[in-house]
C-alpha cells in the first residue's frame, strides 16, 4: 500500500471517515478501579509537521482502500503469505528458555532479540522474549515489543527496563480475560516490591478515562543506587485478537504516551500478552503516523508491517487489527489536516 503525493489532492471526505470509525465504537466500558485519582476526558492537541498535500492524498487513498473490501482482503492475504528471512529462533526454543515464553509461536528471532546481561540476571541467563524494533535508525530501536510478564520472568522484565534505559511502558492488555491470564501483575499496587536487584515503588496511579490509566514508578537499582522514574500507560479495553472499541480512545492514548516520551532517545516498551497482535497494531499505527509527522512524502503501510514482521513474528495478527490500523491512521490524518492552517 504505497501512497505518493500529487499536486492535485483529492477533496477531504470527513463524513466517510467518521462512518468507517463508527464500526469500532460500542460505548463506554466501566473503569476497573475506584482507588485511583480520576479526570474527565481531555484530548491532547494534535501536533504535526505533516505536508498538507501528502495528508490529503493519504486520506483519500485510505478512504478508498477501506471501502474496497476485496482489495483489503487481497492485501491481507499477501501479508499473511509473507515470510521473514532470517527467521531462526533456536535460542528462544532452548529447553531452559521455552518456559519463559507465553506462546511458542511468538518468540524473539535469534538475530533480533533483547539480550540481558547474564551477570546481572537472577538465573544467569540473557534471554527474555522481547524484540528490539527499529524504525529508520538500525543502531537505536524505537520500541521494544515484549510479551506480558510471567511470574518467572518479572525480574527479567525490570532488568530489561533498566538496562535499555526505558522510561515509558505501553501496556495494551488487561491482566486477565475470561479467566485466562494475559499478563502477570508485575508492579506493586501500593508501596514497593523488590524484583532481584530492582526496587519498584508505585508513586501514583491516575485514571484518565474508562479506557486507560497512567502509573508512575520509582525504579532503583540496588547494586548501583541509581534511580529512574518510569511511566506506564495502561490501555484497559483492548482484548486479545480484537480491536479497541473506538479509534478515538487509542489515538488520544497514543498522544499522551508521545507527549510523555517527546525528546527522549530510549526505546518505548510495548507489550500485550504475546507481544505481537495488539503490540504490533499499536506500533504500526505509531510508526506510520510518526513518519508522516516528520514530513514523509511516501507511506507504504503494508511494507511497514512487513518491516515489523522481519523483527518479530506475528506482528498484527488479524485482518480486523490491520483494518483498525488503517482506520486509525486515516482518523489521525483527518484530525491533523483540520488543525493545520489551510
Amino acid at each position: 500500500m504505497a501512497v505518493k503525493t500529487s499536486d492535485h489532492p483529492e477533496p477531504l471526505h470527513t463524513s466517510r471517515i467518521n462512518s468507517i470509525s463508527s464500526q469500532f465504537s460500542d460505548g463506554p466500558i466501566q473503569s476497573p478501579s475506584a482507588r485511583s485519582s480520576t479526570s474527565s476526558w481531555c484530548e491532547e492537541p494534535v501536533q504535526s509537521n505533516m505536508d498538507i498535500s501528502t495528508g490529503h492524498m493519504i486520506l483519500s487513498y485510505m478512504e478508498d482502500h477501506l471501502k474496497n473490501k476485496n482489495r483489503l482482503e487481497k492485501e491481507w492475504e499477501a501479508l499473511c503469505a509473507y515470510q521473514a528471512e532470517p527467521n531462526a529462533a533456536t535460542i528462544a526454543h532452548k529447553e531452559e528458555n521455552a518456559q519463559k515464553n507465553r506462546s511458542q509461536d511468538v518468540v524473539a528471532y535469534d538475530h533480533c532479540r533483547i539480550c540481558l546481561k547474564a551477570e546481572n540476571s537472577h538465573d544467569n541467563s540473557d534471554y527474555i522474549n522481547a524484540s528490539p524494533i527499529m524504525d529508520h535508525d538500525p543502531r537505536n530501536p524505537a520500541y521494544i515489543a515484549a510479551q506480558g510478564a510471567l511470574p518467572s520472568t518479572v525480574t527479567d522484565f525490570w532488568q530489561m527496563v533498566w538496562e535499555n534505559g526505558c522510561v515509558v511502558i505501553v501496556m495494551l492488555t488487561p491482566l486477565a480475560e475470561n479467566g485466562v491470564k494475559q499478563c502477570y501483575h508485575y508492579w506493586p499496587d501500593e508501596g514497593s516490591n523488590l524484583y532481584h536487584i530492582y526496587e519498584v515503588n508505585l508513586v501514583s496511579e491516575h485514571i484518565w478515562c474508562e479506557d486507560f490509566l497512567v502509573r508512575s514508578f520509582y525504579l532503583k537499582n540496588l547494586q548501583t543506587n541509581e534511580t529512574r522514574t518510569v511511566t506506564q500507560f495502561h490501555f484497559l479495553t483492548w482484548h486479545d485478537q480484537k480491536v479497541p472499541t473506538s479509534t478515538r480512545s487509542l489515538l488520544d492514548f497514543r498522544r499522551k504516551v508521545n507527549k510523555c516520551y517527546r525528546g527522549r532517545s530510549c526505546p518505548v516498551i510495548v507489550h500485550c500478552s504475546d507481544g505481537a497482535g495488539r503490540s504490533g497494531t499499536y506500533i504500526l499505527i505509531d510508526m506510520v503516523l510518526n513518519k508522516m509527522a516528520k514530513g514523509a512524502k511516501e507511506i507504504d503501510i503494508a511494507a511497514t508491517l512487513e518491516h515489523l514482521r522481519d523483527q518479530r513474528p506475528g506482528m498484527v495478527q488479524t485482518k480486523e487489527q490491520f483494518e483498525f490500523a488503517l482506520t486509525a491512521v486515516a482518523e489521525e490524518v483527518n484530525a491533523i489536516l483540520k488543525a493545520l492552517p489551510q
